[in-house]
């Protein structure tokens, strides 16, 4: 087993950060040749998927979570708290805080368009987020 953390920066709510060659780079570092690499984001306004990464399918997902948790409802986190991030809490909930990916020969198996993100989904301007990497062999 081999396990580390990569620490990214992102600019904000919407941000989507390719972070495919950082995992590739532990994938190599830990040596294992066959197994899987499981990810997962502290925290509960981020989210980790796959896409491609196109400016089409970028905008695409954006829209897609506006509409499936909008800007302007209402939403009781909002109420109870009054800092206005629910939608982000419930658009983090929808995608999810981890993936996992296969490994094989010593490489990630992703398909020839298909990379893995993180998606920022907080209000904020920007935030350090911290993912955990663990490769089982």
């Amino acid at each position: 087993m081999y396990q580390t953390r990569i620490q990214i920066r992102t600019s904000g709510e919407g941000d989507i950060i390719d972070i495919t060659s950082a995992l590739s780079d532990a994938v190599r570092t830990s040596g294992i040749q066959t197994g899987v690499l499981h990810l997962f984001v502290i925290g509960s306004t981020a989210a980790l998927t796959t896409i491609e990464y196109d400016p089409g399918a970028l905008a695409d997902l954006r829209e897609a979570l506006d509409r499936v948790a909008p800007s302007g409802a209402p939403y009781a986190h909002d109420a109870r708290w009054g800092d206005g991030n629910g939608r982000s809490h419930v658009r983090a909930a929808i995608l999810g805080p981890s993936i996992s990916i296969p490994v094989a020969e010593g490489k990630l198996l992703l398909g020839t368009w298909q990379q893995a993100i993180l998606v920022e989904l907080d209000i904020r301007q920007s935030r350090e987020r911290m993912i955990v990497l663990t490769i089982l062999p």
